[in-house]
């Protein structure tokens, strides 16, 4: 009988524990979901691609995107451009500006501040100029490519990266300008 009524407590109490421990993991999941499903701060994202030779601008291309906090957006510009493969088909590449941005708004994470955690990928490709081909009868692309993962303050312009083109004397930079709309 003392048998019989020591298993029956244990089983209440592991009851009584998992209970418990099922009703705080619902409300931390409960919690979390509503965190996530409250609509960030909205901001636009404005890239410079500037182009720098002999330590003089030379030209500049502007983009931009509007991203909400903790969201990801892309902004891609160009053409798909037919090369032949050795089996006499096509494939299509893409040929221009790509920049890809996911941002997560630090004080959505309990920071202090008025910056940003960014990941920003971006591709440049373009086609070299015929003196930069040489004897070479098929085109050359050539690309640049920045990844980058940095804090950028709101309304401060920032380079997020530098390549140095290795055809030339140009530099290439790309520049961040984060403005909060709401």
């Amino acid at each position: 009988m003392t048998k019989r009524i020591l298993l029956t407590a244990a089983v209440l109490i592991a009851l009584t524990m998992v209970t418990g421990v099922r009703q705080a993991y619902a409300q931390d999941s409960a919690k979390a979901a509503s965190v996530a499903a409250e609509p960030g701060h909205v901001y636009r994202l404005d890239f410079n691609v500037i182009e720098i030779e002999d330590g003089k601008k030379i030209n500049s291309r502007q983009y931009s995107m509007n991203v909400r906090g903790a969201d990801e957006n892309e902004v891609k510009i160009g053409s798909r451009v037919p090369v032949d493969t050795k089996n006499g088909e096509f494939q299509y590449i893409d040929v221009g500006t790509r920049i890809w941005c996911r941002l997560r708004d630090r004080q959505d994470i309990s920071w202090v501040g008025n910056d940003l955690l960014l990941n920003v990928r971006s591709e440049i490709s373009h086609f070299a100029v015929p003196e930069q081909q040489g004897q070479n009868m098929r085109p050359i692309l050539r690309e640049l490519k920045i990844d980058a993962s940095t804090i950028v303050i709101v309304g401060k312009p920032a380079v997020i990266g530098s390549v140095d083109d290795p055809e030339s004397k140009r530099q290439f930079q790309l520049e961040l300008t984060a403005t909060k709309l709401r």
